[in-house]
């Protein structure tokens, strides 16, 4: 009886083991549809950019230094004024009455002057022949001193009402455009402290930007070279790029400590008067790596966790590269690191890919998914 259980239960055990032992076959994922793009060597020119802004090479704010009031205007707001131009009067007067004053006083010195040289001249020959006593020539001498010091201070009194009348006509130190006056006429002005207004030079302009300390001998050594065409000007409105290049006009004498940066003046031709003192701007640097470069499309790239990789296509399989990209040009990107000229990378698919995963050639967007097939049919 108990071997006669034991007979049945076998080919049950046997056949549950079985299906057991055999899993059941599984359908591998079929490759994924993918769009690749040569690698390409190709120029690539691009820049650094620097904030910038636009100074004036010269600048000057204009005073006055001598009191008085504004009696004359002699220009029109904003325009260019050449060298020398009168620009305003200051009521001149008191010192056109100085000056006179002073020269006729200056004429009155010279004049005792001439009489004390005859009087010395006079008692010299007396002495010599015992006419007049030694006393009365040294009074002569002591007085001709007298009145040659007086001479000396009367022209000093001329300078003095001369500098002062010219301060009541002021002039251009430079040609140069002028801004909106500050004061009009009639107005009271004050030796050194009223501004009149400001004149500054528009050609040849400057532009200011500050660099990393580490890249202060990039910079000397652009400004030993002199080129022209390694700067450029992107203007405020975000698109303009200034149709003229600059180059080095002066590297800041320090390094600021607090910021580790440094001040750069790159100097602009502005004939056209395009660019104004105070305006802000772009400044491009060429970058010393542009060149021949590797240059993929842009989509290509995948950026996983502040690292950049990309999918190149060996053949049926897919395999991921870690990459160091460079400036963005366009669509398209600099690869510096990571791949060589003729590789294939993967620039549409690639989100469903995995390291080593199988692909083929195809339209990615045309993948339909199990139940949109089922639908098709």
């Amino acid at each position: 009886m108990k071997n006669r259980y034991i007979y049945w239960i076998s080919p049950l055990a046997l056949l549950a083991w079985t299906s057991c032992g055999k899993p059941a076959k599984q359908n591998a994922p079929p490759p994924t549809p993918v769009s690749v793009a040569d690698v390409k060597k190709a120029e690539a020119i691009y820049y650094d950019q620097f904030q910038g802004s636009v100074v004036a090479l010269n600048s000057v704010e204009l005073r006055s230094q001598v009191t008085g009031f504004i009696t004359g205007i002699f220009f029109k707001e904003g325009e260019v004024v050449p060298k020398g131009k009168e620009l305003y009067e200051i009521d001149r007067r008191k010192y056109i009455a100085a000056y006179d004053q002073a020269v006729a006083n200056l004429s009155s010195a010279q004049a005792n002057l001439v009489k004390a040289q005859k009087d010395v001249d006079r008692y010299t020959y007396l002495q010599k022949q015992d006419a007049v006593a030694r006393q009365t020539v040294d009074q002569a001498v002591a007085a001709y001193e007298t009145n040659k010091s007086g001479v000396a201070v009367a022209k000093a009194q001329v300078e003095s009402a001369k500098t002062d009348l010219s301060y009541s006509l002021i002039t251009a130190p430079f040609t140069g455009r002028i801004g909106i006056s500050q004061v009009k006429l009639g107005a009271q002005v004050s030796p050194g402290t009223t501004l009149l207004n400001t004149i500054s030079s528009e050609h040849p302009i400057g532009v200011d930007f500050v660099i990393n300390e580490q890249d202060i001998n990039r910079f000397y050594n652009l400004q030993k070279k002199g080129t022209d065409s390694t700067f450029k000007l992107q203007l405020s409105d975000g698109f303009t790029t200034y149709n003229k290049p600059g180059k080095i006009l002066a590297i800041d004498r320090g390094v600021n400590n607090q910021t580790g940066t440094i001040k750069v003046r790159v100097q602009f031709p502005n004939e056209d008067d395009v660019l104004k003192d105070g305006m802000s701007c772009v400044v491009k640097v060429l970058n010393e790596q542009s060149g021949n470069r590797i240059i993929i499309p842009s989509k290509a790239v995948n950026e996983q966790m502040g690292e950049f990789f990309v999918f190149v296509s060996l053949d049926t399989i897919a395999k991921q590269h870690k990459v160091t990209l460079g400036p963005h040009i366009g669509n398209n990107v600099v690869v510096l690191k990571g791949l060589d000229e003729g590789d294939k990378v993967i620039t549409d698919g690639f989100q469903r890919l995995r390291d080593g995963g199988k692909i083929t050639l195809g339209n990615p967007n045309a993948q339909q998914t199990p139940g949109q097939a089922k639908q098709g049919k």
